[in-house]
């Protein structure tokens, strides 16, 4: 039994972080094989339920339901690891590395069919310029305490 199986919760939270100095380091053939990995170790995540996950060639956007016992910070940590270890590994390459920050935003269920359609075409929204700042954002300047977007 779950031990947030006695808690009522719907935490929904949208999640992005970017390749090592915004480069494009996700290709085209790795992009299917990553969000895989990706899908993959969220499932076995305890109290972690995926949802979505999608991007462009710079960067990830993951869609998560949570319980009260998972720590956001210490389940990206782990995904971005897993995942460019796991990537690196099959390609036999040290290609793909993650910057040190993420965005994190909590999200009612009601709206959790439009973030599904906005992380499935993050292509094409930053091909048109209609990205949702609010999701786009993966840094804090700490020396200024404000949010940075990601250079496009």
């Amino acid at each position: 039994m779950s031990p947030a199986s006695h808690v009522f919760h719907e935490i929904f939270l949208h999640i992005n972080w970017h390749c090592h100095d915004d480069r494009p380091l996700i290709k085209s053939a790795a992009e299917a094989p990553l969000h895989d990995l990706i899908e993959e170790y969220c499932r076995k995540y305890r109290g972690v339920y995926f949802n979505r996950s999608g991007g462009t060639d710079t960067h990830v956007h993951l869609l998560v339901q949570v319980e009260p016992t998972v720590c956001p910070s210490d389940l990206i940590g782990k995904v971005k690891g897993f995942s460019a270890h796991e990537m690196n590994k099959r390609t036999g390459a040290r290609d793909l590395k993650w910057q040190k920050g993420y965005g994190v935003v909590s999200f009612a269920k009601k709206n959790l069919p439009g973030l599904i359609g906005y992380v499935e075409n993050q292509k094409e929204h930053h091909r048109t310029g209609a990205v949702r700042d609010t999701l786009e954002r993966w840094s804090v300047d700490v020396e200024e305490g404000v949010y940075r977007p990601p250079a496009d």
